[in-house]
């Protein structure tokens, strides 16, 4: 038996390094064979009249952005391109992600879609959706168990 000498600092790189490995390919979503190259921060804000989603998308140009509303969701896509640049001196290393996105979000009640708005400032994608008007005036009945 060869006795072997032992290196904990080398164990730990090498720890890390796979530990590295795991988090980067958690943090770049996949769906369907598609690599996703940023998924957008969502926020659903329930109003009295009507649902409000606010969605991060700084750096794009509101025309590339497709909205689709259903009565009950609301599925937002599109694509974020890189810009092509050529360093002679230096290596360049960049942590944007680039690429096709796609939201759904499930809506927790029915929306009249007819009369969507959305407004793209400073980044932040705000879509309006009023609320169905038999959602406005549901009246819901709640039993206390005892």
């Amino acid at each position: 038996m060869a006795l072997m000498h032992w290196q904990p600092f080398r164990e730990l790189e090498d720890m890390q390094r796979d530990m590295n490995r795991l988090f980067d390919s958690l943090s770049t979503p996949r769906r369907a064979g598609i690599d996703l190259g940023f998924v957008p921060a969502v926020e659903l804000e329930d109003t009295t009249d009507h649902y409000i989603l606010h969605l991060e998308l700084p750096g794009l140009n509101p025309d590339e952005v497709n909205i689709e509303v259903t009565t009950n969701s609301v599925s937002i896509s599109g694509e974020r391109r890189s810009e092509t640049r050529s360093e002679k001196a230096g290596v360049k290393r960049s942590e944007f992600h680039y690429g096709k996105f796609q939201r759904v979000v499930p809506l927790p009640g029915r929306v009249n879609n007819q009369d969507v708005t959305a407004d793209y400032q400073q980044g932040v994608l705000t879509v309006t959706l009023p609320k169905a008007e038999e959602e406005k005036h549901k009246v819901v009945t709640v039993q206390v168990n005892a």
